[in-house]
């Protein structure tokens, strides 16, 4: 016999594009959610043959799940407030409600990923320190063997000391590095403590996906190819205590504040 399967509430209403989970949690609250004709509750649960209402009307049928591959320019605010000049959403003008997975500072580029699946955004913020991001970074004067190998070993900032990464040197000026944290502006406050100063920084790879030629303010669709590789690597992931605080809304709002 197949089993059925079970959502939360608010998950379901999400599911279906109509709002955020938080924003449907409001409506359960207010009564204004029933379920086969029976008010809703926040620990309701629900299979995709109840009849769900929000208002009095039913939800429309789920969308098709997005994944998409955007080269932020630098300028863009990585919100979905669309009150706050140079939002990522009216900067990309994407026919559908999507969100960013974490975030890019303002004043740099490259690669962040937008989607309208929630549970995509959680597997990654729970990766932990599996989770690559690569960067190409020029600075304000010509780097040195030992500004490479103190970036490397790790800098103290943020009242703690960065992991180990990957440094390699580029150019005179311009360097690549690999992190596998995500601390607030980490390459900015890093290169500040070693007397540097970012003038460029761009973010060319997430996990298996890279940048590539995508120009400023272009995006494309995650291939099949690369969605299986990231759902795999999600997959192996470790399930550590950072990771599972990272599941909390709280700590979701830290990171996305990070580099």
């Amino acid at each position: 016999m197949e089993q059925t399967t079970l959502f939360r509430l608010n998950k379901f209403i999400s599911d279906t594009g109509f709002c955020s989970r938080r924003e449907a949690d409001k409506l359960i609250e207010q009564g204004l959610v029933t379920v086969n004709g029976q008010p809703g509750t926040l620990g309701t649960k629900v299979t995709e043959q109840d009849l769900v209402l929000v208002q009095g009307k039913p939800l429309k049928a789920k969308p098709r799940r997005v994944y998409l591959a955007y080269h932020k320019a630098v300028g863009i605010t990585c919100t979905t407030e669309l009150d706050v000049k140079g939002n990522i959403i009216d900067a990309m003008g994407y026919p559908e409600r999507i969100f960013p997975i974490g975030r890019l500072d303002k004043e740099s580029e490259g690669l962040i990923f937008l989607t309208n699946d929630g549970d995509i955004v959680n597997k990654i913020l729970r990766a932990g320190n599996e989770h690559e991001k690569e960067y190409v970074v020029t600075v304000d004067k010509p780097v040195t063997e030992q500004f490479l190998r103190k970036m490397a070993s790790g800098v103290p900032i943020l009242e703690t000391i960065t992991l180990p990464c990957q440094v390699k040197q580029i150019s005179r000026q311009t360097f690549n590095i690999i992190l596998t944290q995500g601390l607030n502006r980490q390459i900015r406050r890093m290169t500040e403590f070693l007397g540097f100063n970012v003038t460029k920084l761009k973010r060319v790879r997430i996990m298996n996906v890279r940048l590539a030629e995508l120009k400023a303010g272009q995006y494309r669709e995650l291939t099949q190819t690369e969605m299986a590789e990231l759902e795999s690597k999600l997959l192996s992931s470790s399930k550590t205590e950072e990771a599972s605080l990272l599941a909390t809304p709280k700590a979701v709002s830290a990171h996305r504040r990070s580099e």
